[in-house]
């Protein structure tokens, strides 16, 4: 006659014990990611009805200014090689902020302002400083409108 009972070993246990708190554990864990991503998936939405507009300045170059910025800048090589690639890529980059509800303004690298700001602010020719001088332009942009 069984009465559904089972009797073990102290070592048996012991296993037992650690086999179920090891599920629980992983239980928790695949609470904890679905739940992650319920939350990702639904971030977005509120994320859109909570966003504030602002505006975002893209560093932007004219295509007779290519070449010349290219060769000044000392990151130029990690540019694509053409300017239409270029093009297509922030022109991609600029839809993406707009359709999240941002404004772009393109500020334009000069060949031949943009090395004397560079000197004045005591930096190098390269991505970190025409960030920077997206940011300047973008504060000052957003004072005046």
């Amino acid at each position: 006659m069984s009465s559904g009972i089972l009797l073990l070993s102290d070592n048996a246990t012991h296993a037992i014990k650690r086999f179920f708190i090891v599920e629980i554990h992983m239980s928790q864990r695949k609470f904890q990611r679905a739940q992650q991503k319920a939350t990702k998936t639904t971030e977005p939405t509120q994320a859109a009805a909570d966003h504030q507009p602002s505006i975002q300045a893209l560093v932007w170059y004219k295509e007779d200014h290519w070449d010349t910025l290219k060769e000044m800048f000392a990151d130029g090589h990690m540019l694509p090689l053409s300017y239409q690639d270029w093009l297509t890529r922030a022109e991609a980059m600029k839809t993406e902020i707009e359709t999240a509800g941002d404004a772009v303004i393109k500020v334009f690298i000069d060949p031949e302002t943009f090395p004397e700001w560079c000197e004045q602010k005591g930096l190098p020719l390269n991505s970190e400083a025409r960030s920077q001088l997206a940011i300047e332009v973008a504060q000052a942009q957003s004072f005046s409108i």
